[in-house]
């Protein structure tokens, strides 16, 4: 406990709070002292030790953001090409609820997906034809067409696929990640963020940094985003006429002022503070070289293709996200939006997969060529599914989809998870799961496992409460997920 002189001087707000001080204070020290007592199975220092080996040391996660139709990509219906423009049996929605862009409507048209499917790969997996490129690595990538969720609309549904509830404010995986595996190069931060630009750019949904916040952990653990134009990090370079040695002194003394504020105060947030200033301080030299792609082979660009050389596009953010990792980032989060296809899948869902399709395939391909791919945990997915039956008119060359939680596809490759595995079922329309349901905490407790932790233990104490990500509800493992 802080002396009476020191308790006096906080807040109300931080006397409420002190026991969550103390233990964000051990934290960030761990992280800081570089703590051997709380070095992972690697050697590795981090804020808590692994329970199990861990099979990924790092994690790339892709977010297309909006909802991709699973029907449209990965769960293939073809009994569906029969049911054309017929209205959805009650038998299969059973009642379950609609979002209000629907609700109104007179009919719900079954709309067959317009794309031909083909199986590859020794594993027999059915892929759209607009996904040729990841096609040749389906045995590479475990596929799971069961994942389901409660959120029906895309904030709450966001929210819960990165943070583990679909209340705003709670930490999100990168940050749960950072928090216990810790951090492998001085010079960048431990979770790193990138938004990519589309190439259509018809109805994109808002995201924020409330997607990477740290929430209740220390703001140490927050991702830190890049930017795809000019400077990678506002206020990284020193303004013109400001050279290193005077930038240094100032950082000196700013961080003496925070360190008596520390003293006075007791909340970890000003240690937080003082390590985000002297890790921009740092990244000055790290980040140029991080980001200067002249420095790749050709072969680097035949793999992810030409489109890697523009900056903002998927592409060369799958290229900067292995780069990163080769570098040290322990968790690196894509988001892609415009997958919101509640209309014109047929002009919009050729352009999202293509965006995707090259770069995925460069990416499983580079890590492993470099050796980093049974080590780095790759996901791909958005928040939730689509609905089979047609929102708004329907042909036969165009249609479009609602929101659907109640089944859709995500997969993972490397770092553990079991490559050729398709898991998971859905009915004819894709509607409700007949098999090996999946719910979003299972697949986050799952993914906590490859990262060498049990779900239950992995905790944080705020409030009074132990917190974890998989919240208080019923979450396990798929083993059968896991190589």
């Amino acid at each position: 406990m802080f002396p009476l002189n020191q308790a006096e001087a906080l807040s109300r707000r931080h006397f409420f709070t002190q026991g969550r001080n103390i233990l964000g204070c051990a934290a960030l020290g761990s992280l800081l002292a570089g703590d051997i007592s709380s070095a992972t199975a690697a050697g590795i220092p981090g804020a808590v030790k692994p329970h199990h080996a861990p099979k990924a040391k790092n994690v790339i996660y892709l977010h297309m953001v909006g909802g991709p139709a699973q029907m449209d990509v990965y769960d293939y219906k073809p009994a569906m090409k029969d049911y054309f423009d017929k209205d959805l049996p009650d038998s299969i929605r059973q009642g379950q609820r609609l979002t209000t862009m629907t609700s109104g409507q007179a009919r719900f048209p079954i709309a067959p997906s317009k794309f031909k499917f083909a199986q590859h790969g020794e594993c027999g997996m059915w892929v759209t034809e607009l996904l040729p490129e990841t096609a040749k690595c389906v045995d590479d990538i475990c596929f799971i067409r069961s994942l389901n969720t409660e959120a029906i609309n895309h904030e709450p549904a966001i929210v819960a696929m990165q943070t583990g509830s679909q209340v705003t404010g709670r930490p999100c995986l990168g940050s749960w990640s950072a928090y216990g595996l810790g951090s492998l190069n001085d010079n960048l931060p431990t979770f790193v963020v990138l938004v990519a630009v589309p190439t259509n750019r018809e109805q994109e949904q808002a995201i924020s940094a409330r997607l990477w916040n740290s929430g209740f952990l220390p703001g140490h653990f927050t991702g830190v985003s890049f930017r795809s134009k000019g400077d990678p990090i506002l206020y990284i370079n020193n303004p013109d006429g400001v050279p290193n040695e005077v930038r240094r002194t100032m950082l000196d003394s700013l961080k003496s002022l925070n360190e008596q504020t520390f003293r006075t105060q007791g909340d970890p947030e000003t240690n937080t503070r003082i390590e985000q200033y002297e890790m921009a301080y740092r990244m000055q030299a790290s980040v140029p070289e991080l980001t200067d792609i002249a420095s790749e082979p050709a072969s680097t660009f035949e793999l992810y293709g030409e489109e890697a050389k523009k900056p903002g596009t998927f592409a060369n953010n799958v290229l900067m996200a292995r780069r990163l990792v080769e570098r040290g980032v322990r968790f690196v989060q894509i988001y892609l939006n415009n997958w919101d296809h509640h209309a014109n899948v047929s002009g919009r869902m050729p352009s999202q997969c293509k965006d995707v399709d090259r770069a995925t395939y460069g990416l499983i391909n580079d890590l492993k060529k470099r050796g980093m791919f049974d080590e780095t945990l790759i996901i791909w997915g958005g928040e939730f599914g689509r609905t089979i039956y047609s929102q708004g008119g329907l042909t036969k060359e165009n249609y479009g989809r609602d929101h659907h939680p109640r089944c859709f596809t995500m997969w993972m490759a490397g770092g553990g998870a079991k490559g050729g595995t398709i898991y998971g079922e859905t009915d004819d329309f894709s509607y409700n799961i007949v098999k090996d349901p999946v719910h979003i905490r299972d697949f986050h407790a799952t993914i906590m496992h490859l990262l060498g932790y049990d779900h239950e233990r992995f905790t944080y104490r705020y409030q009074g409460l132990d917190f974890k990500l998989t919240g208080v509800e019923p979450a396990r493992v798929i083993k059968d997920l896991i190589a």
